[in-house]
């Protein structure tokens, strides 16, 4: 019988990898850091590296990389650590490091500073909208040419959604590539007013859950900085995930994506009937105003109120007009069961 080829050796070890898994799991996997600016990313990334150096200012986008290894002569495995600088001055940047080729291997770290909280959720939406808004590019573009993949990362992120809990899948809208929102600087936080916590706390579970994301709090603290170096280990070599879960507001919130759940969180932190008068257009909307009005963003460029040109008629589209009435529908009820549950909250208390 003659003896391989180095070709046809190859081709077997490529079959044997794909044989016990998609082959994902080992090798190399990216990490890209975004957020609030002077938030803490740098330390963050510096702390998971074991680099004992005093971080300095990211300029624009910078990258650095890490090795873990494995065993005897096993070849080590690699993370790309990607930061955006500037908090959201830099938004076209975002597109570089997320490519279609690399998607599948890829994890968002969304890091906001706590201490400034009338920038959080600014900073917050328009960074997940632009990421958000790649990603789902880079998705259909994958899907061209391999729907298999893109059909997996789909099955992979709505299976950490909790089965008790099948109706908030109704209303969510996960990123297909894990994510993770830290909130830095807990130590400046915690002497925070308790309504204030409440709201920024309550505020976030909502954010992290609807985007199917993990969420954690940290500061400078030896013990929070351990907890975020393995979350971010997890991401960038596939070490044991946690699954711990703490949703106390005067402790250090640490929550694993699926293991919240609309009903645990509650209803938006507003009075009364106050719910229903404001006029938000999706849950998310209701929860911005809520936000807003306890923390109003500090940016002068405020938008003015104009007509909603999807009202308009010149703009009318029967199927769309439709299913528009049906979100609205379903808003309507979802603000009137909050109110509702509201109100249950103040007679119990």
């Amino acid at each position: 019988m003659p003896s391989e080829t180095l070709w046809e050796i190859a081709k077997a070890e490529v079959e044997k990898r794909g044989s016990e898994g998609d082959g994902l799991e080992i090798g190399e996997k990216s990490v890209f850091f975004i957020g609030s600016k002077n938030g803490g990313k740098t330390t963050i990334i510096l702390r998971c590296l074991d680099r004992d150096e005093p971080p300095k200012p990211t300029l624009a986008l910078e990258y650095t990389y890490g090795r873990r290894a494995k065993g005897h002569n096993i070849p080590k495995d690699i993370a790309h650590f990607w930061e955006l600088g500037g908090g959201t001055s830099l938004l076209d940047l975002i597109s570089i490091p997320i490519t279609s080729d690399n998607l599948r291997t890829f994890s968002i770290v969304l890091v906001l500073d706590l201490s400034k909280p009338n920038d959080l959720w600014p900073t917050m939406e328009n960074l997940l909208q632009a990421t958000k808004s790649h990603v789902d590019k880079m998705i259909m573009k994958l899907g061209k040419t391999n729907s298999k993949a893109v059909s997996e990362m789909r099955q992979k992120i709505w299976s950490n959604m909790q089965k008790d809990h099948p109706q908030d899948r109704e209303l969510v809208d996960p990123f297909l590539i894990p994510l993770v929102i830290i909130g830095s600087k807990y130590d400046i936080f915690q002497d925070f007013d308790s309504e204030k916590r409440k709201v920024i706390c309550k505020t976030l579970r909502f954010v992290a859950h609807y985007y199917g994301a993990s969420l954690m709090f940290t500061s400078k603290s030896e013990a929070l900085l351990l907890k975020v170096r393995g979350v971010i280990n997890q991401l960038a070599f596939g070490i044991d995930k946690s699954k711990s879960i703490c949703v106390d507001q005067n402790k250090p919130l640490f929550i694993t994506a699926g293991l919240d759940s609309l009903s645990q969180i509650g209803s938006p932190p507003i009075p009364d009937n106050d719910i229903g008068k404001l006029h938000a257009h999706s849950p998310m909307d209701l929860w911005k105003k809520v936000y807003e009005r306890v923390f109003p963003p500090k940016s002068t460029n405020t938008l003015k109120h104009i007509k909603d040109p999807a009202r308009d008629p010149q703009y009318a589209e029967g199927e769309v007009d439709e299913m528009r009435i049906q979100k609205d529908q379903e808003l309507e009820q979802y603000k009137r069961s909050s109110s509702k549950s509201w109100k249950q909250i103040e007679l119990d208390s």
